[in-house]
């Protein structure tokens, strides 16, 4: 069911003041049914649950709701989408977990948040061997129908998600605004990922990377994902707070071996001795995950006839117009077609969605049946 209008905004605005205190967010919502119910409770009762002055007014303050309807309006004109929790959209992985962001922006297809991920998430200065790693392994797992999971950070997690691009797809979690790209120098690779997949955040879309933002995206990168690998890692790293909240989540949590003389494989090995499954290739990634996935991932074989979902006739022949080797630009289907480039998007949707094709960068598209 959809909601209204009224309700996003009052998910937004709930969001707008609360977003950096989730636990304070998930006792509000404990004790109040809604945010509008939230927003009508008496001063008295927000101190109680731990509001401070300055927080407990800024949650009350009659403007917060024309500046949660500035922000809709502007993420609208930006080609950016709202998810709250109250949509039955919102990820379902998520939504299990004990502190979720009530509000997620989007850059990109929602859809990508709907099905089973795993992250990957690393060291900012990784080896030849770990960006090797991650590459590969990123792009093994989009291959075979799993979504991959990162942070967009410099080194493990911009390569996992380039890795996943060549595949398939992948989603990234930011510790900014959509408008405060952080790095910046990953604004290419924001708008790639957006293509085909979606990059989410809970934070709204000028905020600063600050520090204290990235520990709470990494509940939902874990959160978002089946499992969590953590390829190169030091003892004190931002990758092995992901992979205790992994494990709080009731998420599996996996680990690449490397190097014993190198300090990035001393947090991975430690994650290992403490029982975490050692993965070699995407194979083990695959035996760790909770059936039906663990089935439905292993029974994906490169070069083995997949059964034709039931097609439409227009839709078979945009099909057979496609090659799985080389990605085919909507303007060369419609010279070859002769449809519009509306019906063609049309028919390459529900193309996509029956898993029978799948996007390349730059509106280009590839069979994969």
């Amino acid at each position: 069911m959809t909601i209204s209008h009224e309700e996003r905004l009052s998910w937004l605005a709930f969001n707008l003041a609360l977003a950096e205190w989730p636990a304070l967010a998930r006792a509000v919502l404990d004790r109040y049914p809604t945010p509008d119910d939230a927003f009508a409770a008496p001063l008295i009762e927000l101190r109680a649950l731990g509001f401070d002055d300055d927080l407990a007014g800024c949650f009350l303050s009659p403007g917060l709701r024309d500046r949660a309807q500035k922000e809709f309006d502007r993420l609208g004109k930006n080609g950016y989408s709202l998810l709250t929790f109250a949509d039955v959209e919102y990820p379902i992985f998520l939504k299990e977990v004990f502190d979720p962001p009530y509000v997620l922006y989007c850059a990109g297809r929602t859809e990508a948040l709907q099905g089973p991920a795993i992250a990957i998430v690393g060291t900012r200065r990784p080896s030849p061997y770990g960006r090797a790693v991650a590459e590969r392994l990123a792009e093994d797992l989009a291959f075979r129908g799993l979504t991959v999971v990162s942070g967009m950070a410099r080194g493990i997690d911009a390569i996992a998600h380039g890795g996943a691009l060549k595949g398939g797809r992948t989603i990234a979690v930011l510790g900014s605004g959509l408008m405060n790209v952080y790095p910046p120098e990953n604004r290419r690779l924001f708008a790639r990922i957006a293509e085909s997949g979606a990059v989410v955040t809970e934070f709204p879309p000028d905020a600063e990377p600050l520090g204290f933002h990235f520990p709470l995206r990494n509940r939902v990168i874990s959160g978002l994902a089946l499992g969590v690998v953590v390829v190169e890692a030091a003892e004190k790293s931002g990758s092995l707070i992901t992979a205790g909240l992994a494990l709080e989540q009731n998420r599996e949590v996996m680990a690449v071996p490397g190097n014993v003389t190198s300090a990035l494989s001393r947090g991975t090995h430690w994650l290992i001795k403490k029982g975490a499954a050692l993965v070699e290739g995407w194979e083990d990634v695959a035996e760790a995950l909770p059936s039906p996935f663990r089935e439905a991932v292993l029974a994906e074989r490169p070069g083995e006839t997949r059964p034709l979902p039931l097609l439409s006739e227009e839709e078979a022949a945009v099909l057979g117009r496609l090659a799985p080797d080389e990605a085919v630009s909507v303007d060369e289907l419609t010279e070859r077609s002769g449809r519009t480039v509306s019906e063609l998007l049309a028919l390459l949707l529900s193309l996509e969605i029956k898993g029978a094709v799948k996007a390349a960068p730059g509106k280009r598209y590839l069979r994969s049946l």
